[in-house]
Order: C-alpha cells, then sequence, then structure tokens
C-alpha cells in the first residue's frame, strides 16, 4: 500500500515540474518575437537590430543592401533601378541586374532600359547598334531592318534560263518589291527586294534553233548535190577519155609504097 502511494506522488510531481518547463518556455518565445518584431518598419513582419528587415508583408519586396560587413533587409514596394522583382511563395525578393550598364531588367540576364547614352539590342547595352540594326524612331533601341515599309511582292515571271524563254527544261523565275520607306532613309538596311525559285517547263525548241537546224540541213544537202554532181562529171570524162583511146588504136597504119 505504501509502495503505491510513492508511485502516485512521484507521477504527480513530473507532471507539475513539465508543466511548468512549457510555460517557461513560452514566456521564452514570446519574449524573443517581441524583441525580434519590436521597432520594425512599416511593412516589416519580421526585424531585428542587426540585420533590419528578415521578412516582408505579403505584397512587398525585400531589398538586402550591404553595409560594411553586415547585410540590411529594407522593405518596398517595387524594386529600385538595377534590380528586378522575383515573386516567391515564402517571400518576394530584389534581385541585382547582371547585365554591365543596364538601369532596368526582366530578368537576371535580360535588360530592358540601358543607362543613358547607350543602345539597347536584344536585351543588352551597345555604344553603337550592331551592323545592321539602325535606331527606331529617334530611340535608343535598334530596330531590325525588317522594320522597313515594303510593297506587296509582284507575281512570278515567266521561267527562264540565261535570258531565253526556250530551249531548257529546268530554269529560274522572279518576282519583286519596292521600298516604300526606310529607316534613317537607307535603304541598304532593308531586305532584298528580288525572289528567285526554280521552275521546271515542258522544254519547247527555240525559232531561231529550227532556223539553224534548217540551215544547216540545207547546206548537208547542197554539199551531197555538189559531190554527186562532180561524181557524174568525172565519170562522164573518163569515159569520153576512154573512148579517144579505143580509137586511136582501131585506125591502120599506112606504110609508105616503093619508088618507080
Amino acid at each position: 500500500m505504501q509502495l503505491g502511494l510513492f508511485v502516485v506522488v512521484v507521477f504527480l510531481s513530473s507532471m507539475d515540474l513539465t508543466g511548468s518547463s512549457k510555460v517557461v518556455k513560452g514566456k521564452r518565445q514570446r519574449r524573443i518575437s517581441t524583441e525580434l518584431s519590436q521597432g520594425c518598419a512599416r511593412g516589416c513582419d519580421l526585424c531585428s537590430e542587426f540585420n533590419g528587415c528578415l521578412r516582408c508583408s505579403p505584397k512587398l519586396f525585400i531589398l538586402l543592401e550591404r553595409n560594411d560587413i553586415r547585410q540590411i533587409g529594407i522593405c518596398l514596394p517595387s524594386c529600385p533601378l538595377g534590380y528586378f522583382g522575383l515573386r516567391n511563395t515564402d517571400m518576394n525578393k530584389c534581385i541585382k541586374c547582371k547585365i554591365e550598364n543596364c538601369e532596368s531588367c526582366f530578368s537576371r540576364n535580360f535588360c530592358t532600359k540601358c543607362k543613358e547614352g547607350l543602345y539597347l539590342h536584344k536585351g543588352r547595352c551597345y555604344v553603337t547598334c550592331p551592323e545592321g540594326y539602325s535606331a527606331a524612331n529617334g530611340t535608343m533601341e535598334c530596330s531590325s531592318p525588317a522594320q522597313c515599309e515594303m510593297s506587296e511582292w509582284g507575281p512570278w515571271g515567266p521561267c527562264s534560263k540565261k535570258r531565253k524563254l526556250c530551249g531548257f527544261k529546268k530554269g529560274n523565275e522572279d518576282r519583286t518589291r519596292r521600298i516604300l520607306q526606310a529607316p534613317s532613309g537607307d535603304v541598304s538596311l532593308c531586305p532584298a527586294t528580288t525572289e528567285v525559285r526554280r521552275c521546271t517547263v515542258q522544254k519547247n525548241q527555240c525559232p531561231e534553233g529550227k532556223r539553224k537546224k534548217k540551215e544547216e540541213q540545207g547546206k548537208q544537202g547542197n554539199g551531197n548535190g555538189n559531190r554527186n554532181r562532180k561524181d557524174t562529171k568525172d565519170t562522164k570524162s573518163g569515159t569520153k577519155k576512154r573512148k579517144s583511146k579505143q580509137r586511136g588504136a582501131a585506125v591502120p597504119a599506112t606504110s609508105a609504097s616503093p619508088a618507080q
């Protein structure tokens, strides 16, 4: 019986100690939280005397500024020049642009506005626009040649080859357009005004080719006729020569009569 009473007393004592420790711990956490949050700037939910704001309100961005070896947090409604805002479920942050001479950026490696006197081209900053580009409408942004104002393409021309329209099967056809307006008046920045493509047609003989062929055939015919006439003349002259030789051989020789 005494042993049972002793066990009950020990159990109740342990319960009192546990409860008192929880109360002490809770008071300590409340005291620490009060020390951290006490005197925070507007929009800051959690701060410290050494590092400034540690957590901003959900709609604000936290910007970390270096002060000697310390980083001090500041809560802002939007990020300053040279930074871009990155929203996160935990906390919104201002991150510094990594592009040289960039005043405002969309992301770490894409600039949206360069420092004064520099030209913006595809998220980078340049002293002058790259080759083939020029500043658009008096701004500091480099425009591409595609911004030239061009007319519509004309119809495709006939299929040709070496400026001929016949005597071939495969050739080229082209079409053209005009430059209506060029940036800064420089037409060299505009795209091509002529376009060429391959074409296939049914091969047909050129008229001059037909004439030449007929002339060649006529010359060949004349040559053959002349040759035949010459052969005939040669044959006739040969026959005459043979006949004259035969006549000379048939005449009898006359002998001289004796003197009386």
